[in-house]
C-alpha cells in the first residue's frame, strides 16, 4: 500500500451528486438534541460547526416541524416563516466557515406528536402518545404538503444546502404508507399507489420549488417492524418512485418508534441493518437507478463502514451518535489515528434518555456534546501537580483533560489494570462496546503524557507533594445484612464478572437494578466455563431472538414464526425488596429491551420481597410488609447486587491530614455518589472538574 494512501478509500473519497460534491461518504444522521427548540439558535450552531472542522461530508438537522400540527411538543423546534429562516443563519453560516454542508430536516410527527393538535391519516391513537389524532381532511392533507414544501424553501432561504424529508420511524409520512395506521377511503388511502402518493406529492413538489442544485434527501422506511407493516414490494416501489420525483439522495429509516425491536441500542449487532440497504441497492442497479443510497443504525467505527462501502452495500454511511461521541471522527480516520477515536458505546443514557425526559442531548462518553459554548477545556496559565486515585471512568477523564490542559498528572490505581467498574460492564453480552471505550481511554491516557501507576495503593502520607488530589476510588458494594450471607454459597457480583468464580444451575439474584439485571444477562448466557454466547456479535442469532426477517417473506420485516431464543445455560431468579416492575430505574429507552430479553431466557423476576435467610436450601424469603408467605427459593448459589456504597476511606484520610474539600481534595464518580455503575455522572463530573481546575 503507498505511504499516502488513504486507510479508508470507500469511506473518504468523494460523492458527486451533480449540483455539488461531498467530500467524503459520511453523513451525520438526524438527531433531535433539544438545541432546536426556541429562538436562540448559537448553541446549535456551535455544536454543528464542531462536527463540520471534523471533517463530515454532510450534516443533517435533528427535525424542525413544518408547521405546528406536526410539532413534536409545544413549542418545538419550526421552519415555516423568513424570520425564522433569519434566524437559522446562525447556524448554516457557522457549518460554512468551517467547510462543510448541512441539510435541514424537516419532521412532521403526525399521530405521534405530544400535543393535543396532533393530525394523521387516520384517527387513530398511537402506543406512544397520550393524545388521539384528528383525522385530516383531504384540504387537510393539501394543507400538509404545502407545509412541507413551504418549510423547504425557508431552509434555502436559510442557506441551507438540502432538507432531509422524514419518511421513516413512524411519523406522518410513514402513517400514510402502512394499513396498518392508514384506513382512509379517499385519494389518500386504500390501494399502494394511492397511500404512497402523500410521499410523492412531497417529493416532487419540493423539487419543483426549490430548483435542482438542491440536496433533496428522502428518509424512506426499508423496513417497519411492525406488524402490517410495508411489504418489501412496496417499499421497492416508492424508493424508485422517490429517485425518479426527484430525490437526491436516498437515506435508510429502520423500524418505526413503536417497534418491539431494538434497533440502535448496544445489544444490536454493528450494522445490523445494512442488508436491507444492499437489497435496495440491487433493486436499483436492476432498474438503472444511480440515486445514491446512505445506510444507517449502529455503525460505530470507520472499519465497519468502510467495510459496508466496500462491499458495495451503499454509496453513504449515516453515522448520529458516532459523531456526538467525537465531533473528530473523521478527521481522526482520514489521518490514519482510528484508535484515537471516542467510540459511541450505543448505551442511550445521555442522548435519547435526556430527550425523552426533555432535558438536551449530551454523552456519556463526551460530555461536552451539545455544551461546546460551557464545558470549553482552556490551556492551564498555572502549571500543578495533580494526584488522581483511581483509574476508572471519572478519574481516568479528570486525568486525561487535566493532561490536556498542561498540568503534570499522576494517576494511581490499586489495580493492575485501568478501568475500574467498566471491566465488569464489559464481561455482559450486549455491552462489548466498553472494550472500545477502555482502548479509547488506554490511548489517550499514552497520549496526553498522564504517568499512569497501576498495582499501587496510596494513603494521605503518599500525597503530600501534590498541589490536587483527585479521588475517584469508586465505591464498594452494600452489605445486604440477610441472616446466612456467609454461606459458601453466596457470591457477589464482581465475583461473579471480575473473578470468574464457578456458578452453579439455579441462581437467586439478591437486587434487580442495573448490576442484577447485567449478572442475569451473563449468567444465562455464559457456560460453565466462563464462555459467553452474545447475540450481538453474531447477527443471525440476534435476528432469530428478535423475529427479525427479511422484509420479502413477511411485510414489515418482522417473523410469524416464534423468536428463536437459545435456552439459557442457567434458571435465574432475579428479585428485589422494592414493589412494581424490577428494572424500573434502567434507561428510559433501553430498559424494556433488557427486561424483554431476561423474559424470553426464562428469568424469573420477583419484587416486593424481604430476605430472610440463606441456607444449604437456598434462599428464604416472605413477601410485603406483613413478611406473608415464606418460601424458599431452592439455588446452588445467591449472587449479591444489593446496591453501592462510596468508597470515601481515603478522602476522609486526606479530610483528616488538613486538605480542603474543594480547593485541594475534589472528590467525584463513586466516590462521592454511588449509583448503579454510573459511569454517565462520573464522567460528566470529571470533565467539568477538570476544565476548572
Amino acid at each position: 500500500m503507498h505511504a499516502s494512501a488513504s486507510p479508508y478509500p470507500h469511506l473518504l473519497s468523494p460523492l458527486d451528486l451533480g449540483h455539488t460534491t461531498l467530500k467524503n461518504r459520511v453523513l451525520m444522521g438526524s438527531m433531535h438534541t433539544g438545541l432546536e427548540d426556541g429562538r436562540d439558535l448559537r448553541k446549535l450552531a456551535a455544536y454543528f460547526r464542531e462536527r463540520a472542522e471534523g471533517g463530515v461530508g454532510l450534516i443533517v438537522t435533528g427535525g424542525f416541524a413544518p408547521n405546528l400540527a406536526g410539532w413534536a411538543k409545544p413549542f418545538a423546534g419550526t421552519l415555516s416563516t423568513s424570520g425564522a429562516a433569519r434566524r437559522h443563519r446562525v447556524v448554516t453560516d457557522a457549518v460554512h466557515q468551517a467547510g462543510g454542508q448541512i441539510a435541514l430536516q424537516i419532521l412532521h410527527t403526525g399521530r405521534y406528536a405530544y400535543h393535543p393538535f396532533a393530525v394523521a391519516p387516520s384517527r387513530i391513537q398511537s402506543p406512544i402518545s397520550p393524545f388521539k389524532p384528528f383525522e385530516l381532511s383531504v384540504r387537510g392533507v393539501e394543507r400538509q404538503i404545502r407545509a412541507f414544501v413551504n418549510c423547504a424553501v425557508k431552509a434555502r432561504e436559510a442557506g441551507y444546502d438540502g432538507v432531509e424529508i422524514m419518511g421513516s420511524e413512524g411519523y406522518f409520512i410513514n402513517q400514510f404508507l402502512a394499513r396498518h395506521t392508514n384506513k382512509r377511503t379517499d385519494q389518500w388511502g386504500g390501494d399502494y399507489s394511492q397511500r404512497m402518493r402523500l410521499p410523492l406529492e412531497i417529493v416532487q413538489r419540493t423539487r419543483e420549488a426549490v430548483g435542482k442544485d438542491f440536496t433533496l434527501i428522502y428518509r424512506l422506511s426499508m423496513i417497519d417492524l411492525v406488524p402490517d407493516g410495508s411489504t418489501w414490494d412496496e417499499v421497492v416501489q416508492l424508493g424508485k418512485a422517490v429517485a425518479q420525483g426527484g430525490a437526491t439522495i436516498i437515506n435508510t429509516g429502520i423500524g418505526w418508534h413503536e417497534a418491539r425491536v431494538p434497533t440502535i441500542a448496544t445489544s444490536v449487532p454493528r450494522a445490523a441493518f445494512a442488508w436491507v440497504t444492499a437489497k435496495m441497492k440491487a433493486e436499483f442497479l436492476a432498474a438503472g437507478i444511480t440515486t445514491p443510497l446512505v445506510t444507517s443504525n449502529r455503525i460505530n467505527t470507520p472499519e465497519v463502514a468502510e467495510g459496508i462501502l466496500a462491499s458495495g452495500q451503499a454509496d453513504m454511511v449515516s453515522m448520529a451518535r458516532p459523531l456526538l461521541a467525537d465531533p473528530q471522527f473523521v478527521a481522526k480516520a482520514a489521518a490514519g489515528q482510528a484508535d484515537l477515536i471516542n467510540t459511541c458505546i450505543a448505551c442511550n443514557q445521555a442522548c435519547l434518555d435526556h430527550v425523552f425526559q426533555n432535558k438536551t442531548s449530551s454523552c456519556l462518553v463526551n460530555p461536552r456534546a451539545c455544551r461546546e459554548t460551557e464545558l470549553v477545556f482552556r490551556p492551564t496559565v498555572a502549571k500543578q501537580r495533580v494526584a488522581v486515585v483511581g483509574a476508572g471512568p471519572a478519574g481516568m477523564t479528570a486525568a486525561i483533560h487535566l493532561a490536556e490542559r498542561g498540568h503534570t498528572v499522576s494517576l494511581f490505581d490499586a489495580a493492575a489494570e485501568i478501568g475500574g467498574q467498566l471491566n465488569l460492564a464489559k464481561q455482559v453480552p450486549g455491552k462489548e462496546e466498553f472494550h472500545d471505550m477502555l482502548r479509547y481511554f488506554r490511548r489517550k491516557l499514552d497520549t496526553t503524557g498522564v504517568n499512569v501507576h497501576l498495582g499501587t495503593r496510596v494513603a494521605a502520607a503518599d500525597l503530600t507533594g501534590f498541589d490536587h488530589v483527585v479521588v475517584a476510588t469508586g465505591i464498594t458494594p452494600r452489605d445486604p445484612r440477610i441472616p446466612g450471607q456467609d454461606h459458601p454459597m453466596v457470591l457477589s457480583y464482581i465475583d461473579v464478572l471480575r473473578h470468574h468464580k464457578p456458578v452453579g444451575k439455579r441462581v437467586a439474584i439478591i437486587g434487580a437494578g442495573g448490576i442484577g439485571f447485567d449478572v442475569a444477562e451473563y449468567l444465562v448466557n455464559a457456560d460453565e466455563a466462563g464462555h459467553v454466547h452474545s447475540p450481538t456479535t453474531d447477527l443471525p442469532t440476534w435476528q432469530a431472538e428478535w423475529g427479525v426477517t427479511d422484509p420479502a417473506l413477511s411485510p414489515g420485516g418482522l417473523s410469524t414464526q416464534r423468536p428463536q431464543v437459545s435456552p439459557p445455560t442457567r434458571q435465574v431468579t432475579l428479585l428485589q425488596r422494592k414493589a412494581g416492575k424490577p428494572g424500573a430505574g434502567l434507561g428510559k429507552t433501553t430498559g424494556w429491551i433488557h427486561r424483554a430479553a431476561l423474559k424470553n431466557k426464562g428469568v424469573e423476576m420477583v419484587g416486593g420481597v424481604n430476605y430472610e435467610q440463606i441456607a444449604d436450601a437456598g434462599l428464604m424469603v416472605t413477601y410485603g410488609d406483613k413478611r406473608a408467605g415464606a418460601t424458599w427459593i431452592e439455588c446452588d448459589n445467591v449472587v449479591l447486587c444489593a446496591g453501592q456504597l462510596p468508597l470515601r476511606t481515603l478522602a476522609d484520610e486526606l479530610l483528616a491530614n488538613g486538605r480542603k474539600l474543594d480547593t485541594d481534595l475534589h472528590v467525584i464518580g463513586g466516590a462521592k455518589e454511588a449509583g448503579e455503575l454510573d459511569a454517565k455522572r462520573a464522567i460528566d463530573q470529571a470533565a467539568w472538574l477538570a476544565a476548572r481546575l
